[in-house]
């Protein structure tokens, strides 16, 4: 079973070198993003739909294994307030249950303003309505992990013998 924990925490479990997958998980959609193994740069890769947790998980291990994945970065809805409501609580118990799947660590990130910062990239871009509706939870998902992997990044310096 993999651990479930914050970024800063999980950080010590990820393998020294991989890429991480960055999920976005809505209602009806689970935006997937992945890093590139030197955990850089984060990339949209798929908008998966929702059906049950079972198919949705078999989905997310898939495009893991794909990429050769060494952890998971859950996007964490958390209130403007600090506080958490339904949506957390439901990315926490997906997590719970995902972790039962895998031996990868899970690592939440707060996504405040994610979607937003998104949505409003996706219309200065004069992207049609139909079309953001489309890849808005992919680059949801990409948006959560660039803020992870830049965390990733500002961790390692922090830690680096000065030189």
């Amino acid at each position: 079973m993999g651990l479930v924990l914050p970024l800063v925490d999980a950080a010590a479990h990820f393998a020294a070198r991989g890429g991480l997958i960055g999920l976005d998980l809505g209602t009806k959609t689970i935006g997937v993003a992945a890093s590139d193994p030197d955990r850089r740069l984060a990339t949209g890769v798929e908008t998966v739909a929702r059906s049950n947790f079972t198919a949705d998980a078999k989905r997310v291990l898939a495009l893991a294994t794909e990429r050769g994945a060494v952890g998971f970065v859950l996007g964490l809805p958390i209130n403007m307030d600090g506080s958490e409501g339904p949506r957390a609580q439901s990315t926490r118990a997906f997590a719970r249950n995902f972790a039962r799947l895998t031996e990868l660590p899970i690592a939440f990130w707060d996504e405040r303003l994610s979607t937003a910062a998104v949505e409003r990239g996706l219309i200065e871009a004069d992207m049609r309505r139909d079309r953001r509706a489309e890849v808005i939870d992919q680059h949801a998902a990409q948006f959560i992990l660039q803020g992870a992997l830049d965390r990733l990044i500002n961790l390692q310096r922090a830690a680096a013998p000065p030189s």
